[in-house]
């Protein structure tokens, strides 16, 4: 297999007020401690690494209350310079909505606001030409007709069914235009049929990648960033021909996000 790698650009949120005080997935446990100031190292390694891969990072703007604002995937979805903004389901995120909203309209990206419960680019992911996209514990099934008519490429619904990989970027990562990695017990029994038809190639993760959110991974083509608690993975996709570079965003996951959850993908 051949791969590519192909520059980035990136959107960030420094965790300046990263905790876990309430419960919104099964990662979170607000009785557990949380470390802030070692989320914000573990971030800016992360970001760090982007950037010695060549990749643009910009920023926006943490702000108080929002403790999950970290998680940028999760504010929007942007392919062709085209801007799906974000519905969350729970209402302790809300606030982020408008928040990421706004930067891309001050940056003059054509924004449209959603009319059904999407969590961004947690569950609508480019893969070549089509949209995969995620429902069952957060996106809504009725947001992918949306997503499809605002960004104007072909969706393709898959079914999560186990609460722990609640987004589509915590069970599947893309690697390229035409291969992915995921985990295939998080998807209904005709996901896993469509999955294995469009990617008879796919890297497979096991429970343990899947654990340790080994699968909310970001690819530029060629390089995969990934938690470096997934060994496994991290072989079988050097296996497959890709580079791997392991990061420790572990104080990032007592919130349930990874590398992926803290990167939004800007495509102008």
């Amino acid at each position: 297999m051949t791969t590519k790698a192909s520059p980035r650009r990136y959107l960030m949120c420094r965790p300046t007020h990263f905790a876990v005080t309430y419960r919104i997935n099964p990662w979170m446990d607000p009785t557990a401690p949380y470390d802030n100031a070692l989320a914000v190292r573990q971030w800016e390694n992360l970001r760090q690494t982007y950037l010695d891969l060549g990749h643009t990072v910009e920023l926006i703007e943490p702000l108080p209350g929002l403790p999950d604002m970290v998680f940028a995937a999760n504010g929007a979805t942007v392919v062709d310079g085209r801007v799906l903004a974000v519905q969350f389901r729970d209402a302790e995120r809300a606030d982020e909505a408008p928040a990421y909203a706004a930067w891309f309209r001050e940056r003059g990206f054509a924004v449209t606001e959603p009319k059904h419960t999407n969590e961004g680019e947690g569950d609508i992911l480019l893969a070549g030409d089509v949209l995969l996209a995620g429902t069952g514990f957060r996106t809504a099934h009725a947001s992918h007709a949306e997503t499809q008519e605002v960004l104007r490429r072909p969706v393709i619904s898959l079914q999560l069914v186990d609460p722990a990989y609640y987004h589509l970027d915590t069970a599947l990562c893309v690697l390229d235009e035409t291969n992915v990695a995921y985990l295939p017990s998080a998807f209904s029994p005709g996901s896993q049929a469509v999955l294995k038809q469009l990617f008879p190639h796919a890297v497979i993760a096991n429970e343990e990648d899947a654990a340790v959110l080994g699968l909310n991974a970001v690819s530029d083509g060629r390089t995969v960033v990934l938690p470096v608690q997934a060994p496994h993975l991290a072989a079988e996709l050097q296996n497959a021909g890709y580079r791997t570079v392991g990061v420790d965003v572990s104080e990032l996951r007592k919130a349930g996000g990874g590398p992926k959850c803290c990167t939004l993908e800007v495509r102008s």
